[in-house]
């Protein structure tokens, strides 16, 4: 797991399921990559960036590697000129859709009334 403050013992010991879950998205941009990624089935790191307004180059390798690193992503690199890097869900990130799905409803809900969602899931 990469190492953050709610990987200190300390703060494990409050509520261990919540600290881990807490270890693994709790990054500024997390949520939404994996969001992305999700509706999406691949992103490349430039649609990423694009999508992600105000995100640095240096903060989504960071966050993507730390994904990456936990096992809710995996990185797909193509040998080719100029280099071509797909991210996808691995089978612990699809596990956690339906979360993102709860969460989303919920910010819908009591967040965001009138929001219109474009990320229906596709027919």
């Amino acid at each position: 797991m990469a190492e953050n403050k709610f990987t200190d013992e300390k703060m494990l010991a409050q509520c261990v399921p919540m600290s881990k879950l807490q270890s693994v998205i709790g990054g500024k941009w997390k949520i939404l990559i994996l969001w992305y990624v999700a509706f999406y089935k691949v992103q490349r790191f430039g649609e990423l960036m694009r999508r992600l307004d105000g995100i640095t180059q240096s903060t989504l390798t960071k966050q993507l590697r730390e994904l990456e690193y936990d096992g809710f992503l995996h990185r797909e690199i193509y040998k080719e000129i100029p280099p071509k890097v797909e991210y996808s869900l691995t089978a612990l990130g699809k596990s956690f859709i339906p979360i993102l799905q709860t969460m989303m409803a919920w910010s819908e809900k009591h967040l965001c009334p009138d929001y219109i969602n474009p990320y229906q899931e596709q027919q």
